[in-house]
């Protein structure tokens, strides 16, 4: 949410030029929330990779040093649990400064500096 509440002070100017030629409040809504969403998505897809890899060399760790069998898998329910997770905290946590966004005044957001 912080990132996105600074994304929204920073472009300002810019949210009151699009709405000054014609976007509605939920054109600029809904460019926030997209922006939230794939910005977790990423995060959530860094996580899984950095997850994996780390299960995996814990497996191989276990297996070759201490001789334990140790098994690796990813069980699809925990993939698309974590990618829902990414998606339901970008949605949540990106509606307010969305809404925020699109409640600006563009004059007031065309002289903010």
């Amino acid at each position: 949410m912080n990132i996105m509440l600074v994304s929204v002070t920073e472009r300002t100017r810019e949210i009151g030029l699009r709405k000054a030629v014609g976007a509605r409040n939920k054109d600029i809504m809904n460019q926030f929330l997209i922006e939230s969403v794939t910005l977790t998505l990423f995060g959530g897809i860094i996580g899984f990779i950095g997850g994996i890899s780390f299960s995996l060399a814990t497996s191989v760790i276990l297996s070759k040093v201490l001789s334990i069998n140790w098994a690796f898998s990813i069980p699809f329910g925990a993939v698309v649990l974590a990618f829902g997770v990414a998606t339901i905290i970008g949605l949540v946590f990106g509606i307010y400064p969305a809404r925020k966004a699109s409640r600006l005044n563009p004059i007031e957001a065309l002289r903010h500096e």
